[in-house]
C-alpha cells in the first residue's frame, strides 16, 4: 500500500530560487542523503522515523521509509517533500507495520526536486518486491541508463539510484547474485540499501566513499549514514561496512559476503570537515575531538593575534574552540545563528535576498566590537558567503576580521554525491589565496594544509593515512575513473 503527499508547494533552503529550485542566499555545500535501515524488530518503522530524524542534515527535501512483515505480498511505504517531522505523523508511521524497513532523508544535487525522486524507489519485479535506498553518486549511471534504455528499459525517474533496479530486474540469476553483478557494474561513492519482502541487502562501495555503519538493537540489526541515529534509538554502534562489503539478512541471519575486491579506502574528507554531526564517529573517530584537532593544527600553522575567536555556526563550532585553546585567544560566540529560517514561503525580493545572511546569522556586536577577530569556517566555496560574513563582521564593529579554513583550498568538482558548483564557479580554482582574501573583504587569509588535515582527523601523519580520505576536491586526485565532461560538473541524483 502506498501512502504520498504532495504538499501545496515546495521551498526548500534559506529561499527559493525559481529557476533552480535551489537557495541562493548562501554557497555552501550540501550533502546528498541519508540512509537508515533496520532488520528484526517489531517497530522498525518508528526505529527508522527517529533514525531519519537524527539525520535530517543530510537532506532537507524528501523523507521515506518502506517496511516489510516478511509475509505480506505488497511493501507498506510511504515518502513526502519536505522534512521527516513533516512527512510523517503518528497515524502514519503506526499504518507502517513490519520488522524490516528501510528509511531515506534526501538532498537532491542533479535529480529533479520531485515525490517521483523520493526513495526509498520502490519496484515490482518477477521476484516480487523491491526497495532502494542509497546515499551517493554513481559516476557512470548516464552510460547504464542508455544502455539500458537501449535494451528496452523504461525509466520512471530522474534518479540515479534507478539504475541499480533495471540492473537487478534484467539479471536471469537470483536476487543476492543478480545485486552482487549490478554493484560490480557501477563505478561512484555510494552505500546501498536493499530489500525484498523478506531480505535485506546493505552495500558500500569498493572504496568506501560514503559513510555506512552497523549497529544492534537488542536481537535486531540497524544501519545508518551516521552513527548519531544510533544514539538517538539507544543502539550500539558495532562497526563500519567495509569497502566493497555486502551484508545478506533474512531468516537464516547476518551473512557477511563481499560482492568486489575492495579498492583503495577513500573516505570523503568532507564527512569529517563539514557534513557529518559532530556526535556522529567515524572510522573510530569521534567528528567533535577531530574538528577540535583541525582547529589546533590551524592555530599552529597560522597563528595570527587578536582578542577573540569565533566560529561560524554550526560545523566550525568545535574547530573553533580548538583554534581558541591552542593560542590561548578566548572563544566567544560571536555569530549567532537563527534556528528557524530553514523554510519559507515567500521569495523575496533581490534587495531583500542581498541581506538574507543577516536572517541566518546574526554578529554579537557586544562581543566583536572594536575587538580583533578570529573568524573560523570549514571551507570556502565561490566566496560569496565568506564575503557576507566578513561584513557582517565589521558592521558590528570589528576593527580586523582573520580568516582561517580549516581545509585546503577547494578548487575541484566532487563527483560522488556531494553538490558542487562548476569547477570555474569554485574561487580557489582560479584565485590565490592572497585574491580570495581581498574578494572576502578580510584582513588575512589561511587555509589548513593536506598534511594538518589528514593528521588532525586520524592522529597520524600523512604517509599513514592518506590511503583512507579521498581529497579529491583538494588535489584533484579521484579515486575512481571519472568523466568530467562539458562542464566538469556531475553529482548526486539520489
Amino acid at each position: 500500500m502506498s501512502h504520498e503527499l504532495i504538499p501545496d508547494a515546495l521551498w526548500t533552503g534559506d529561499y527559493y530560487n525559481e529557476g533552480t529550485g535551489r537557495s541562493d542566499i548562501f554557497d555552501t555545500l550540501k550533502e546528498e542523503c541519508g540512509v537508515f535501515g533496520v532488520f528484526g524488530h517489531p517497530d522498525a518503522a518508528s526505529l527508522s522515523y527517529y533514525g531519519l530524524h537524527a539525520l535530517q542534515h543530510r537532506g532537507e527535501e524528501s523523507a521515506g521509509i518502506c517496511v516489510s512483515d516478511g509475509e505480506g505480498e505488497d511493501f507498506n511505504y510511504h515518502r513526502g517533500m519536505g522534512l521527516v517531522k513533516e512527512v510523517f505523523d503518528r497515524d502514519k508511521l503506526e499504518s507502517l507495520k513490519g520488522s524490516m524497513s528501510i528509511g531515506h532523508v534526501r538532498y537532491s544535487t542533479s535529480g529533479d526536486s520531485r515525490l517521483a525522486n523520493a526513495q526509498p524507489l520502490v519496484f515490482k519485479y518477477r521476484e516480487g518486491n523491491l526497495a532502494i535506498a542509497t546515499n551517493g553518486n554513481i559516476v557512470n549511471e548516464p552510460k547504464l541508463r542508455r544502455e539500458l534504455e537501449q535494451q528496452g528499459s523504461i525509466f520512471q525517474t530522474t534518479s540515479d539510484t534507478e539504475v541499480i533496479a533495471h540492473l537487478i530486474a534484467r539479471s536471469p540469476k537470483d536476487f543476492v547474485e543478480a545485486a552482487k553483478d549490478a554493484l560490480q557494474r557501477l563505478v561512484g561513492g555510494f552505500a546501498f540499501l536493499l530489500m525484498t519482502n523478506d531480505r535485506l541487502l546493505v552495500a558500500s562501495d569498493p572504496n568506501g566513499l560514503r559513510p555506512l555503519t552497523m549497529g544492534r538493537l537488542g536481537d535486531a540489526y540497524v544501519f545508518a549514514s551516521e552513527t548519531c541515529a544510533f544514539e538517538v534509538i539507544g543502539a550500539e554502534t558495532v562497526r563500519d561496512i567495509a569497502p566493497g562489503e555486502l551484508l545478506i539478512l533474512d531468516k537464516d541471519g547476518l551473512r557477511e559476503e563481499r560482492y568486489t575486491s575492495p579498492g583503495r579506502k577513500a573516505l570523503c574528507a568532507m564527512e569529517y570537515i563539514y557534513f557529518s554531526r559532530p556526535d556522529s564517529d567515524l572510522n573510530g573517530s569521534n567528528l567533535h575531538s577531530a574538528r577540535k584537532r583541525m582547529g589546533s593544527r590551524m592555530a599552529i600553522e597560522s597563528f595570527v593575534d587578536a582578542d577573540v575567536v569565533t566560529g561560524v555556526p554550526d560545523s566550525s563550532i568545535s574547530a573553533a574552540i580548538g583554534y581558541a585553546e591552542q593560542t590561548g585567544i578566548p572563544y566567544e560566540l560571536g555569530l549567532i545563528k537563527n534556528k528557524y529560517t530553514g523554510r519559507t514561503f515567500i521569495q523575496p525580493s533581490q534587495e531583500l535576498r542581498e541581506q538574507g545572511v543577516k536572517m541566518k546569522l546574526s554578529a554579537v556586536r557586544r562581543v566583536v566590537e572594536g575587538k580583533r577577530v578570529v573568524m573560523i569556517d570549514d571551507s570556502i566555496v565561490r566566496g560569496t558567503t565568506s564575503r557576507r560574513i566578513v561584513n557582517l563582521l565589521r558592521e558590528a564593529g570589528a576593527t580586523e576580521v582573520h580568516v582561517r579554513i580549516t581545509s585546503p583550498p577547494f578548487k575541484n568538482p566532487c563527483f560522488y554525491g556531494i553538490d558542487t558548483p562548476d569547477r570555474k564557479e569554485l574561487i580557489a580554482s582560479s584565485k590565490t589565496v592572497e585574491e580570495i582574501c581581498r574578494e572576502i573583504n578580510a584582513d588575512s587569509l589561511s587555509f589548513l594544509s593536506p598534511e594538518g588535515l589528514i593528521a588532525a582527523i586520524g592522529g597520524y601523519d600523512e604517509a599513514s593515512f592518506k590511503g583512507g580520505l579521498c581529497l579529491a576536491c583538494f588535489d584533484n586526485d579521484y579515486p575512481t575513473p571519472v568523466d568530467f565532461g562539458g562542464d566538469e560538473k556531475m553529482s548526486c541524483s539520489c
